[in-house]
């Protein structure tokens, strides 16, 4: 794997280092659908004030999202997307100082998103729905997340091998646009394409996406795989999160995306602490 993390049009990167700990991304919504706070955010003072809360409770990273990708979710344009996560991208900008990733699948809306002030690309296609992306990534120095993905459910399949052949063809796109190794972070797509099992055992081989020798991201965060579990309520899923939080550092996540911010931090700084004694 070769070493990017020394140019600084990529500084963000350091962000996916493990050596730093565990890392917060936290959540911000500015879309009225999402599964578990939509429309909580949607106007900017009120993303603001998120942000702000998240950013004092320790997240790194704060990740602004304009369209939900629940199951079922309405699918929205560039434009309105780009109305939605502009205003919110520059306001945050100018009151926190933890950078801020766009959660976008299409190019226009990261190019629009990174002239604001955004430094990450957080992409739910691993830069394999719209070819623009991954060159839009790096003309802006903009570290990438790219997850895997799935347009169906198939019980049949080795979902970790599945894993590796997907995020392998992100990696090869990323590269190709210019982007470093180092600049590049891998998450297998939990609640995305997936059964309870698989999604099950995604979070139990992280470890087989971290020897692909990448840092790997972990969102779990209330999703449904949990309340399969728990029977609870998105807002009642909070130390399920946790549990997947723990397991995933311990098996070589680096980053977090989550709602609670304070629970997984705090969580995760004790695991850290335990396993490395």
């Amino acid at each position: 794997m070769s070493d990017g993390s020394s140019q600084p049009a990529f500084r963000s990167a350091r962000l996916f280092e493990r050596t730093g700990g565990p890392r917060i991304m936290g959540i911000l919504n500015v879309t009225p659908d999402s599964f578990s706070d939509g429309g909580r955010f949607a106007a900017v003072e009120n993303a603001v004030a998120h942000a702000r809360a998240m950013a004092a409770e320790g997240a790194d990273v704060i990740d602004i999202g304009g369209e939900s990708t629940r199951p079922g979710y309405q699918a929205v344009d560039a434009e309105e997307e780009i109305r939605r996560v502009v205003p919110a991208i520059r306001a945050v900008k100018q009151a926190v100082d933890a950078p801020i990733s766009i959660d976008t699948m299409k190019a226009k809306v990261a190019a629009a998103a990174l002239a604001a002030g955004a430094q990450i690309v957080n992409d739910v296609w691993g830069l394999q729905r719209d070819p623009d992306i991954a060159r839009v990534a790096a003309e802006h120095g903009a570290p990438v997340v790219v997850m895997h993905h799935r347009t169906e459910v198939d019980p049949a399949l080795d979902i970790v091998e599945d894993m590796r052949r997907f995020l392998g063809r992100s990696i090869e796109i990323a590269q190709k646009a210019g982007i470093p190794d180092a600049a590049i972070a891998l998450d297998p797509g939990v609640g995305f394409g997936k059964t309870v099992q698989q999604n099950l055992i995604a979070i139990r081989r992280v470890d087989a996406l971290a020897a692909m020798g990448f840092p790997v991201l972990l969102g779990t965060s209330r999703k449904s795989l949990i309340g399969h579990i728990i029977e609870r309520k998105p807002e009642e899923r909070v130390f399920g999160t946790v549990a997947t939080s723990v397991l995933g550092w311990r098996q070589g996540a680096v980053m977090f995306r989550v709602h609670d911010v304070r629970a997984n931090r705090d969580a995760l700084l004790v695991a850290q602490a335990i396993l490395d004694a």
